[in-house]
């Protein structure tokens, strides 16, 4: 369940994303920005619509490819459902609950039906263009339930919202503290989209309504902000304090190795807002300073309150966003002097705790923790993937990667396997084991280019160091002959129709990012070696392996798309790992009678991974049989 409810969280980051450029909309329209009334009104088309918004990118967020299959999906359960529970009770109104409802059953139902396969006279409603038509009758149901259900669930929840909203410092000081406490198992985007979308109402004077704190400070409802002052001050000048004592407090010996760090990321927090990069810098080293910081955080919000301050935020509580909405608030510069005193209050806490416990936060670590930090060339993710998954256990250990904003969430088959120590020399900024299987890395705002990397290598199987120098990691040796291969030095490996590699049905393939190559639509069963060679890499599941000339010259078989999700189910290996091959030397048989319902296609892309300065000719497409020559030439 936790782990589902962190899912959730996750997607509702795709309808969060549109929030800087709806708050910037909203506000450069106004009398005392540009008085350009259009701009305002284009603004409040997202804000107005976020239930929808969030049915589509929930149930984006949570199909297993991000398809927009799903998303279209989500919005038509979100439309059914609501348009069908106020047909039986015309005071329903669900606002982003109902997205949330809709775009869940959008991406589960998305999960289960996106490959189903229907006779041939109704095949074209099969696979992807089922989802939306199942999505559509479930809703049906769904709505006809809580046309009866929901409006006592709503007299509660409106109860609920009333009270907190009413509940004046109280209110404001419990949201503050569990906004914090929430942040290690990621359900704080949860909370926030309750607050921040839902809870409250403000009618313009032209007739528009507007839900949640967010909304409705933008549009000028003098009751909304309160539960987002308090943020600027912990977020502005609270945390970069934290990581100022940090410093202070550090080693002599260590304050030139974490002093770009905690600099770093104490700017990213004061100007923008982002402070997870400092909160796991001493969440899981010094879980007392985490409390620490959630009951300050509280603090912060209740004298926000008593100072009676209104500010708002479009995105996170930074300086953009406090100079974005400074003429919107009430006693902004009041709240700016807070802040101080917040800063000053974090500093001096943080670094009495520390040295007065012997905290071991960021360049107090033992001696036997002091490695130096795994240094790759900037913006080689391709090496830092490879470094992750061999200090998370290898591709073995892990059963599935998402990521969320700043970490890595995945499912591990065995904990004891993860070394932490490498991880946060590869600049992690925390592990996290949720479960025996659950497990999440902190890497910061490049998680997404990471978490890609790692999954291209998952997907290609390949396991081979990178060109590079990392201390205590000895680089791959790269062949030096030129790499050229003549049309009798390649024999198709099994019989098929061969196509462009643009005729794939998987954007990645497609559109070369693993290399050049073709693909064949198989006709037999048994891959063999195309070949002379070895076998460099077999992946776990078995459903694709890597060849590598004699000059060098890298081969991915790929066999069907999505199939790694069989876990071998199908297929029966006939090699092994280095084991030498000739052309013909059978390497993998497949049942694809048994797996071909079962995955988006059996398409198999034959792709040349290293090629650099070569370039590769498909030289023959169409029907052809296996061990054919003359298909492809690679040269210069």
């Amino acid at each position: 369940m936790l782990n589902f409810l962190q899912r959730i969280g996750k997607s509702l980051m795709f309808p969060i994303a549109t929030l800087p450029a709806a708050a910037l909309l909203v506000r450069l329209g106004k009398e005392d920005m540009l008085d350009i009334p259009f701009i305002t009104a284009a603004g409040n088309g997202i804000l107005g619509n976020l239930a929808i918004i969030f049915a589509i990118g929930i149930a984006m967020g949570l199909s297993h490819d991000g398809s927009g299959g799903a998303a279209l999906a989500g919005a038509i359960g979100y439309l059914v459902l609501t348009e069908g529970a106020q047909s039986i009770d015309s005071d329903i109104d669900m606002k982003v609950f109902g997205g949330v409802i809709a775009g869940i059953a959008g991406g589960l139902l998305y999960n289960k039906y996106y490959n189903v396969k229907f006779p041939d006279w109704l095949a074209f409603f099969g696979g992807k263009r089922f989802v939306p038509i199942i999505t559509s009758l479930v809703m049906v149901a769904t709505a006809f339930v809580l046309g009866f259900v929901w409006p006592p669930v709503q007299d509660g929840l409106d109860a609920l919202g009333n009270w907190i909203l009413n509940a004046g410092t109280a209110g404001v000081g419990i949201y503050g503290v569990l906004n914090r406490l929430l942040i290690p198992v990621g359900l704080h985007h949860v909370m926030n989209a309750v607050i921040w979308f839902d809870f409250g109402t403000f009618t313009t004077a032209s007739g528009e309504v507007f839900h949640g704190e967010i909304n409705r400070f933008l549009n000028g409802d003098p009751e909304a902000g309160y539960f987002l002052a308090g943020f600027f001050p912990v977020m502005m000048f609270g945390l970069p304090a934290a990581c100022a004592a940090m410093y202070v407090a550090a080693k002599k010996e260590r304050k030139a190795a974490v002093g770009g760090l905690l600099f770093s990321i104490a700017f990213t927090s004061f100007l923008t807002g982002v402070t997870e990069p400092i909160e796991f810098s001493f969440m899981f080293l010094s879980p007392l300073l985490y409390v620490v910081h959630a009951l300050l955080t509280g603090v912060s919000m209740m004298a926000a309150y008593l100072l009676d301050i209104r500010h708002g935020f479009g995105f996170s509580a930074g300086l953009i966003d406090y100079l974005l909405n400074f003429t919107l608030a009430q006693n902004p510069l009041l709240l700016a002097g807070l802040g101080i005193v917040m800063g000053a209050i974090y500093f001096v806490i943080f670094y009495f705790l520390i040295i007065k416990l012997d905290l071991k936060t960021p360049g107090r670590e033992d001696e036997d923790m002091e490695e130096e930090q795994m240094e790759t060339e900037k913006g080689d993710y391709d090496a830092l993937a490879y470094h992750y998954i061999e200090a998370i256990g290898g591709m073995n250990n892990i059963e599935s990667l998402d990521y969320c904003t700043t970490r890595l969430r995945m499912q591990i088959t065995d904990q004891e396997k993860v070394d932490e120590k490498k991880l946060k020399r590869l600049g992690a900024r925390g592990v996290m084991k949720m479960s025996k299987k659950n497990l999440q890395v902190i890497v910061g705002t490049t998680v997404e280019f990471v978490a890609d990397a790692m999954r291209k290598r998952m997907d290609r199987g390949d396991t081979a160091a990178p060109d590079e120098t990392v201390e205590g990691v000895q680089p791959c040796e790269k062949a030096t002959s030129e790499k050229y291969l003549a049309g009798k030095d390649f024999a198709l490996p099994i019989e098929g129709r061969v196509m462009e590699l643009s005729e794939v049905p998987d954007e990645v393939f497609a559109q070369g990012m693993m290399g050049q190559g073709f693909a064949i639509d198989p006709s037999g069963d048994t891959f063999t070696s195309p070949v002379d060679g070895k076998v460099v890499n077999v992946f776990p599941t078995k459903h694709a392996i890597g060849l590598e000339t004699e000059s060098g010259i890298e081969i991915l078989i790929h066999i069907g798309l999505d199939t790694v999700k069989l876990q071998g189910e199908g297929f029966e290996l006939l090699v092994e790992d280095g084991q030498a091959v000739t052309k013909g030397t059978p390497l993998i048989k497949v049942d694809f009678d048994r797996i071909r319902d079962k995955v988006p296609s059996i398409v198999t892309p034959i792709v040349f991974t290293n090629l650099e300065d070569e370039s590769l000719t498909l030289l023959e497409t169409g029907n052809q049989h296996s061990q054919t020559t003359n298909i492809v030439t690679i040269q210069k």
